[in-house]
């Protein structure tokens, strides 16, 4: 069981998140047009789907907004 409270991810929304996790640079971020492509090209999904799928990961803490660009939190680093 997850020690921070979060409720673990699905097996889509994991894999959503590690395609994103590869495109980002160290450091860096994605705006969300870069990332719908990411998850078009990496899981299959369509624009609908890949804003369902980023909003979840949002709402989970997994990625967060500056400035109308997508970063990771360092869930890696656990």
């Amino acid at each position: 069981m997850s020690s921070n409270g979060t409720s673990p991810l699905t097996p889509l929304a994991q894999e959503a998140l590690e395609a994103l996790a590869t495109a980002i640079p160290p450091g860096g971020e994605l705006t969300y047009e870069q990332a719908y492509a990411v998850l078009a090209e990496e899981e299959d999904l369509g624009e609908p789907a890949a804003k369902d799928i980023i909003e979840k990961l949002y709402n989970k803490g997994r990625l967060y907004e500056v400035e109308g660009k997508l970063r990771l939190t360092d869930y890696g680093s656990e």
